[in-house]
């Protein structure tokens, strides 16, 4: 059977696409192999769905190895855009820390959401679930997609199947791997938005303990919760911090930004203050996480007064600039999102079409370009989606 363009892949980006191309007119075809739409829409967000933020900066919040391309696609629907659809289906939300934002009752709205935009183009859009697509070819100005369902033609395909992270959500390489073939050069991918795994027992013997710190790494700060695991640290802070680590680098963490340790020293050795050190830090820091300090000889523990300025420099050292080198992070099964993927020197960041391969188009995360944590990668989901939409 015949399409003007088959999309593969039923998850947020591939939606959106869908939904645009059918309101112009154009016979659209959605392939899935999972057998329902948005899964991953469905449990982001702790099946809140965290659909966007309020603050979208195409440079700052995205990893992309070309900064730039973004950037189109951001401006042409914005996150005011999709919140304009949001109000329109009269869908509650609410803004947590950072700009967050999340629907009041469920993820479930914004599939609603999806569907319904899809229904404006009448009979114009078809999904099919359960379907898995065995190869794509092109032959002069038509692709044949041969799937377990049968033998579909198109003049336009969309790769629409997302990252690497999540594969019991239905992530696979499929689309990286559609992209080598047809000659497109895709940058390594890793695991992104990913918890860090650390050697040091010590340290994993503390999981459970939470508190606020900065963390700073390749010139990105973030002023998060961290979270000690069984296997090394977590949280909002060390997520956002995975999607810019390499091998062998270290994370540096101020264990107390909301003050500067170095005043608080010199005041208390000022009044002569004979409290121990870990008194006047357990103010900031849980008593074990200080304990752990002192017993990895981080930190000498004793009478305030008895601080030396050698100890005082070695101190706000330890406790500003704590050096975090994690052994590696966690596999794509945890990860919220994948760094790197079909590079975006290949694709129009205007239409999301492949430079070499005329009507072949990418959208969404299966392109090198990977949001922070706070919504940013559905974002960049809608607006690629949307853009590719209009030219498909």
């Amino acid at each position: 059977m015949n399409y003007d363009v088959v999309i593969i892949g039923a998850g947020a980006s591939g939606l959106m696409c869908a939904a645009q191309s059918g309101l112009r007119g154009r016979k659209t075809l959605v392939l899935d192999h999972h057998n329902r739409m948005g899964h991953k829409i469905l449990i982001a967000g702790g099946g809140k769905c965290n659909f966007t933020n309020m603050e979208v900066d195409a440079k700052k919040n995205y990893v992309c190895q070309n900064k730039f391309f973004p950037i189109s696609a951001l401006s042409r629907f914005s996150q005011w855009d999709f919140l304009d659809k949001v109000d329109h289906y009269a869908i509650a939300y609410q803004e947590r820390d950072h700009g967050r934002l999340f629907c009041e009752d469920s993820a479930t709205e914004i599939m609603h959401l999806l569907k319904e935009e899809i229904y404006k183009s009448g009979e114009m859009v078809k999904i099919q679930l359960e379907c898995t697509v065995n190869s794509i070819s092109k032959k002069a100005d038509q692709f044949s997609i041969k799937t377990s369902q049968g033998y579909f033609t198109a003049n336009s395909v969309v790769i629409a199947t997302g990252g690497l992270s999540f594969p019991k959500a239905g992530a696979s390489s499929f689309g990286l791997d559609l992209a080598e073939k047809f000659g497109l050069n895709v940058i390594k991918t890793a695991p992104g938005l990913v918890p860090m795994i650390s050697n040091d027992n010590a340290l994993t013997e503390l999981a459970g303990l939470s508190f606020e710190v900065r963390a700073e790494i390749n010139g990105q700060s973030f002023q998060e919760n961290l979270l000690i695991t069984h296997r090394g640290l977590s949280g909002p802070v060390i997520l956002q911090c995975s999607n810019y680590w390499h091998p062998n680098e270290s994370v540096m963490i101020n264990l107390i930004p909301s003050a500067d340790l170095l005043e608080l020293l010199e005041t208390a050795i000022k009044e002569k203050q004979k409290r121990h050190l870990h008194r006047l830090l357990s103010e900031f820091l849980p008593k074990r996480f200080i304990q752990y300090l002192i017993k990895k000889h981080l930190l000498k523990d004793c009478p305030v007064n008895q601080l030396n300025p050698a100890d005082v420099d070695h101190i706000v050292k330890t406790i500003h600039h704590w050096e975090f080198k994690p052994v590696g992070t966690e596999f794509y099964h945890i990860a919220e999102a994948t760094t790197g993927g079909v590079d975006t020197d290949e694709i129009s960041s205007k239409t999301m079409e492949a430079k070499k391969v005329s009507g072949l188009f990418f959208t969404g995360e299966v392109l090198d370009v990977t949001g922070q944590l706070g919504g940013y990668n559905l974002q960049w989901a809608w607006a690629s989606g949307y853009c590719a939409g209009q030219y498909t």
